[in-house]
């Protein structure tokens, strides 16, 4: 197998249920104007320009989701947190864009 694992994709309506539960802590790794323009409610803004693994905050027994506008940055962010040898494999699959398909609320500004 060649490169890295894929991460444990999470649907929007997976995370939602997550956070509603308090299972989940999301992380987006969007830049800082990225997040204050538009976000989901209760994440924890980690640009990924300086993403350090290590610098995570405590989940305690919730599940850290990484999330940013589209995947790809959240995809990378895992790679981050496994090549550091952080426990931490699972995205939101299509980020913003498939929670906001999902039709599901964002906190603006």
């Amino acid at each position: 197998m060649f490169g890295s694992p894929k991460p444990k994709d999470l649907t929007a309506a997976e995370v939602k249920a997550g956070l509603d539960e308090n299972r989940i802590l999301l992380i987006d790794v969007r830049e800082p104007a990225e997040f204050a323009a538009e976000r989901i409610a209760g994440a924890l803004n980690v640009p990924l320009s300086s993403f350090d693994p290590g610098a995570l905050p405590d989940a305690g027994s919730r599940t850290i989701v990484m999330q940013c506008a589209g995947g790809k940055r959240s995809a990378m962010a895992v790679d981050q947190c496994r090549k550091a040898g952080q426990v931490i494999e699972t995205h939101l699959a299509g980020g913003l864009a498939a929670w906001k398909a999902a039709g599901l609320p964002t906190v603006a500004g």
